[in-house]
């Protein structure tokens, strides 16, 4: 719930809670995040509680959190940031809007990266440079520096207020709870049953489309994951300037389709290698 309309990951940290999981080694923080935002959902206008005052998911920077500027978020990162920065490994539960195959974000480290693929589970995995509109909390320099070990990886699991997006989200708490040792075979299977999956992939981001005027459009209605086969082909248009794939089987990822200028629109990306098959 660092965004208040994301409840998903609210539930998924409810259910942990109600079935006593205890790590085997370790300490396991449960983080509702935007409690503030979340208390201003209404069913009329689901979209309406993201935030209260800015994207809580954009003042992770050291100069913001540290300055002058005021509001709701940033007060409760301030609150909560004593806590992140105890924190060696973290996952950030996110869903989405439009309707997406499911991914891990890793932000721009080898370490995070390779905690995503280790993960397992959603199997796609993105490397990215984040959004022009500020830093996430994978973004914050304590993961985000490449000389620490401590890394961050963000899930966006779904659709919001589906019961699948809970469902992938269980998969990712399990697999990072499997990898961090704190939790062992019986116990990921109790929290998200599996059957042999394929290997993870990892894509880089190739480039960030954000919205330059109040006129972004796409062509058509694109579904997040989808791969857009030539080089060059039209995807949008942002006022008169044409947006056009910049390579060969470009993964689409994450596409909004509607955007306010200055967001970032779509992530374009290209699959550029092979994880180790999850375990069953």
């Amino acid at each position: 719930m660092v965004h208040g309309n994301e409840y998903a990951g609210a539930i998924a940290l409810l259910r942990l809670l109600e079935a006593g999981v205890t790590p085997l080694r370790g300490r396991l923080s449960l983080v509702f995040a935007n409690l503030e935002a979340f208390v201003r959902f209404d069913l009329r206008q689901p979209t309406a509680s993201r935030y209260v005052d800015e994207d809580l998911n954009r003042v992770w920077c050291r100069a913001v959190l540290d300055g002058p500027r005021e509001s709701a978020e940033l007060r409760r990162a301030r609150e909560l940031r004593p806590l992140i920065d105890t924190v060696d490994v973290l996952l950030d539960l996110h869903s989405m809007l439009w309707d997406s195959d499911p991914l891990l974000l890793s932000g721009t480290t080898e370490k995070a990266r390779r905690l995503a693929l280790a993960i397992g589970a959603p199997r796609l995995v993105v490397g990215d440079q984040g959004h022009v509109g500020g830093r996430r909390l994978i973004d914050y320099r304590p993961f985000a520096d490449p000389g620490t070990k401590r890394a961050a990886v963000l899930v966006e699991a779904g659709q919001h207020w589906v019961e699948g997006t809970v469902e992938t989200l269980f998969a990712t708490i399990a697999g990072l709870l499997r990898h961090t040792g704190q939790i062992g075979e019986a116990g990921a299977a109790a929290l998200a049953p599996q059957k042999h999956a394929p290997a993870p992939v990892f894509a880089q981001v190739t480039m960030t489309v954000t919205a330059e005027s109040s006129d972004f459009r796409f062509v058509r209605a694109f579904r997040g994951g989808e791969v857009v086969r030539d080089r060059n082909t039209l995807i949008a248009l942002d006022g008169d300037a044409e947006i056009r794939t910049p390579h060969d089987d470009c993964i689409l990822v994450m596409p909004s389709l509607r955007t306010c200028r200055g967001h970032t629109a779509v992530r374009l990306a290209k699959l550029v290698g092979v994880g180790e098959p999850m375990r069953g």
